[in-house]
């Protein structure tokens, strides 16, 4: 059996850390880090002076729908670093997963005089009125992982590449398990990069000819947590399942924590999941472990490239409208254990594609390294 107490360290660590998220309403000071393993960060050089506003004093604000998990504190961690990096004051506002309170903590940015916002994740409904009330009175936006276009065209849109994470992850899973196998799915809708993700999936059913025996999930403030029973009750229902495919590491841990529970039904199945972290990394490469497979991004990079955009956007160097992506890579067990990788450390010196300090970069923007 897989190591027990590395899985409950991830799961409570993440939990702490989503505590300390929640805790902090506006945060001002960028260099102020989100846990005690941040990553550091080294920066690249300029060559150019900064162009209006950076030429002043300049204050940016990141409107989270949830702080909550390894991937959200990695990604604030490389916002707070590219911020510092050029002198921009930082606002950090929690929503704590609850979209009214995103939609009013958004409302109360835009009052506070910013020069500019990145809202990371939510829910077009009740997002696009504040982001199109930013707009009209000339704060660039930046959006991170919400389907907006349709209502807030001018919104400069960002997200990783869903649709290859998947696939790339997908494509292992056929390699492993073959055709013709009983699957079971752990996702949630209505969340934009997750639905980018179940069409990759839904499409994988179907040419491979798996057949979904359970899809169950969910997405709060403890998602590992909540979602362990969810997975645990389906696997007494479908112990025959020789696959799961989890699409965001906290449901990863919440699957891995329900087959842990059920050794006797779950010891063969394998683990398909998304997103990758120091904690991630633990957990695959323990003893015994069922997750075989990740699709993944640096989020400390995304999070330094998000960033960035919203600069070249208050520059007038991006258009209204654009759209950035950002391109995953897959991370097998096998590879993480042949190459004796313990952390995210480690992991980058082994993929430099995770490095994407380039993206979004220009001559006056010393881009942060991870």
């Amino acid at each position: 059996m897989r190591n027990s107490k590395v899985l409950m360290a991830a799961i409570t660590g993440a939990s702490l850390l989503a505590l300390a998220a929640c805790s902090q309403g506006t945060a001002s000071d960028p260099t102020s880090a989100s846990s005690s393993t941040t990553d550091q960060g080294t920066t690249t050089q300029v060559s150019a002076d900064a162009p209006p506003p950076f030429d002043g004093p300049v204050r940016i604000a990141i409107v989270q729908q949830s702080g909550q998990g390894d991937y959200f504190q990695q990604y604030l961690n490389g916002t707070r670093q590219q911020a510092k990096a050029l002198d921009v004051k930082l606002d950090v506002y929690d929503a704590q997963g609850d979209n009214a309170t995103q939609a009013s903590q958004l409302d109360q940015a835009i009052a506070s005089g910013v020069d500019g916002i990145i809202v990371r994740h939510g829910y077009p409904d009740t997002l696009c009125p504040g982001v199109n009330a930013a707009i009209q009175k000339g704060i660039p936006v930046v959006i991170y992982d919400v389907e907006i276009q349709s209502c807030a065209p001018d919104a400069v849109q960002t997200q990783q590449s869903d649709k290859d994470m998947a696939g790339l992850v997908l494509d292992q899973m056929l390699k492993d398990i073959g055709k013709d196998q009983k699957v079971g799915y752990v996702n949630v809708a209505g969340i934009a990069p997750l639905d980018r993700r179940d069409k990759v999936w839904r499409a994988a059913l179907e040419a491979n000819n798996w057949q979904q025996m359970f899809y169950t999930g969910s997405f709060t403030n403890s998602t590992a947590t909540d979602t362990a029973p969810m997975v645990s009750s389906a696997l007494k229902s479908h112990p025959d399942v020789v696959a799961i495919y989890a699409p965001y590491d906290e449901f990863t841990k919440g699957t891995l924590s329900a087959l842990e529970q059920n050794p006797d039904i779950a010891s063969g199945i394998k683990v398909y999941g998304a997103d990758i972290s120091t904690a991630d990394i633990e957990l695959m490469t323990a003893d015994g472990s069922q997750w075989v497979a990740t699709g993944a991004t640096d989020p400390n990079a995304i999070g330094a490239a998000v960033t960035r955009t919203l600069f070249l956007h208050m520059a007038g160097e991006l258009p209204k409208g654009a759209t950035v992506d950002f391109p995953p890579i897959l991370v097998t067990q096998d590879f993480l254990r042949k190459n004796n990788i313990k952390n995210m450390d480690d992991l980058r010196a082994a993929e430099p594609a995770l490095n994407i300090s380039d993206v979004s970069g220009a001559d006056w923007i010393p881009s942060v390294t991870f």
